[in-house]
Formats: C-alpha cells, sequence, structure tokens
C-alpha cells in the first residue's frame, strides 16, 4: 500500500452539497477541511494500491476537481543521491 494525499476542491455555492457527498460515501471524518477560513478544499492522506484506487474516496461528481499526490519519504542518503553528493 502507498500513501496518498487527496485534494478535494468545490466552490462555496457547492460546500453543503460536497460536504453532504464525501459523509454518504463514508469519508467525511476522513478529510480535513478548509471551508471554515474561505478554501474551500478537503485534504485527506489515505492508503490505498495506486492512484485511481485513492480517487475512488471522492464521490464521483467531485473526481474532475480532485487531485491525487503519491506521498513518499526521504532519507538523508536520498538526498545525497539526488544532488549526486
Amino acid at each position: 500500500m502507498e500513501k496518498y494525499l487527496i485534494i478535494a476542491p468545490h466552490t462555496v455555492k457547492d460546500c453543503l452539497w460536497a460536504l453532504q457527498q464525501i459523509e454518504a460515501a463514508g469519508f467525511l471524518t476522513h478529510f480535513d477541511w478548509g471551508c471554515k477560513d474561505g478554501d474551500h478544499t478537503g485534504w485527506a492522506i489515505i492508503e490505498a494500491e495506486s492512484k485511481s484506487e485513492a480517487l475512488m474516496v471522492v464521490p464521483t461528481a467531485q473526481r474532475t476537481t480532485a487531485k491525487v499526490v503519491k506521498l513518499c519519504k526521504f532519507g538523508p542518503e536520498d538526498i545525497r543521491g539526488m544532488h549526486g553528493v
């Protein structure tokens, strides 16, 4: 399993609908929300087998605006290898 960051934006107009859709999918508490600060976006970090599987936590109507980012961690050796040190 890999870790993925899900970024699920929505408009002010669609805020309640978007939250209800995520709740109906069973993932409301997996997300952190910026709505109360004027940034109508939800962020979640989940484990999944692939980007396409990770995207399945977002309701169908919101998938075209959602973004999925595969996450990784770097150690000191990784950094040295990247820069030829």
